[in-house]
């Protein structure tokens, strides 16, 4: 069984409905395909931020990237 909610819509929302059913979609399913959307992405994010923390680091490389930085900077002062 389907359940029924009700949201309340402001100019910004109104419009983007209007996009979404400018093909003759009711309503109703442009509501549900960009839940279905905006759920599939949050889902994509997350998976890609668990892949991204697994990935190997490798090995140090001895470089001290804000040492750099600094030194290159010290003419500027």
């Amino acid at each position: 069984m389907a359940d029924t909610i009700t949201i309340r819509t402001d100019s910004e929302t109104e419009h983007a409905l209007d996009v979404l059913t400018h093909d003759g979609s009711s309503r109703s399913a442009a509501v549900r395909q960009a839940v279905l959307e905006a759920a599939l992405r949050k889902e994509r994010g997350a998976a890609m931020r668990r892949a991204v923390l697994r990935m190997p680091l490798g090995e140090p490389d001895g470089v001290d990237v804000a040492a750099e930085i600094c030194r290159d900077r010290e003419g500027e002062r």
